[in-house]
């Protein structure tokens, strides 16, 4: 199994190692990485969900019990962060950037990693899991800003924000097109299938791109501890939660799988926007990205059903 899962998660990292070296040997201008970003955030991956939301088969697949295992695990971890704050004696600023580190995850490794691992089966249940998680997350998130980031933003500005937010939107739409049965039109059908699958490539080069070592060296314990509770806590509370929901087979792997990523470089974003402590959450990315090299494996042998 070791040997199997090196094997999927090897082009991914070699993907994220050759996005790093092109930003380091400038083979294209920096203004580049950030509207590839862009374009991956707002078109590629949104058109990914709505393809995989609309037109997978879920007949048979443990809907129900894949998205409650995972949205228990988030809520639950949370909720212990939340009670933890003050113990950790971080600043609000640099509470809200542990928060994310620990609940957030990243969508691009993620689905590359389960169609590696996983085969065609990966998609469809991949979907399933986006649609729970990211609503999830995002909501948590933005409410743990209006309490502690210092832009505090309103309930109108808090709707706003989930409103806009183009993975949370294309999921719903992807399922509300899932649940009418209609489909989506052949010519669209094809743009959009070959829109999502740009995303991965280019997601994943941006990654190595966004990677940022002089951060590791500041912030280094609020890092670990997030990283702690991404590669440890995470993966257990979703063990424990497939086990009470009777989840078990490709769905619990990949349950195991997407909870023990590393966290989004959109959560970056996130704490510039909302008043977060900015440099920490790039340390944050920076650090989880090379420990889930081996973090991610970790989890799977140990916690992943055989």
């Amino acid at each position: 199994m070791i040997g199997a899962i090196l094997l999927a998660l090897a082009p991914i990292a070699l993907l994220i190692a050759f996005g790093h070296a092109m930003r380091r040997l400038r083979f294209l201008p920096d203004a580049f990485w950030p509207q590839a970003e862009r374009l991956s955030y707002y078109v590629l991956l949104p058109a990914l969900f709505i393809h995989a939301l609309a037109m997978a088969d879920l007949r048979g697949l443990p809907v129900a019990e894949l998205a409650l295992t995972l949205i228990a695990a988030i809520v639950a971890v949370s909720a212990l962060l939340v009670l933890a704050k003050p113990w950790l004696g971080y600043s609000d600023a640099a509470f809200t950037s542990v928060f994310q580190g620990g609940i957030r995850f990243n969508n691009y490794v993620g689905l590359s990693a389960a169609g590696s691992m996983l085969g065609a089966s990966a998609l469809p249940l991949a979907a399933v899991a986006n649609a729970a998680i990211v609503p999830t997350v995002n909501v948590l998130c933005v409410l743990v800003f209006a309490r502690w980031g210092s832009a505090q933003p309103t309930l109108r500005g808090i709707l706003r924000g989930l409103a806009l937010n183009p993975l949370l939107m294309s999921c719903v739409l992807g399922i509300a097109i899932q649940l009418s049965g209609l489909g989506l039109p052949p010519g669209v059908e094809g743009c959009l299938k070959a829109l999502g699958q740009a995303s991965l490539p280019i997601g994943l080069l941006c990654v190595g791109a966004a990677l940022d070592w002089g951060a590791l060296g500041r912030g280094l314990k609020p890092a670990l501890v997030a990283s702690a509770v991404k590669f440890v806590l995470m993966p257990l509370a979703t063990y424990a939660a497939l086990k009470g929901f009777g989840l078990g087979g490709p769905a619990a792997t990949l349950a195991i799988l997407f909870q023990a990523l590393p966290t989004a470089s959109s959560s970056y974003v996130m704490a510039r926007q909302l008043g977060g402590d900015a440099p920490l959450m790039a340390g944050i990315c920076a650090l989880q990205t090379v420990v889930a090299a081996v973090a991610v494996p970790l989890a799977l042998i140990l916690l992943a059903p055989g």
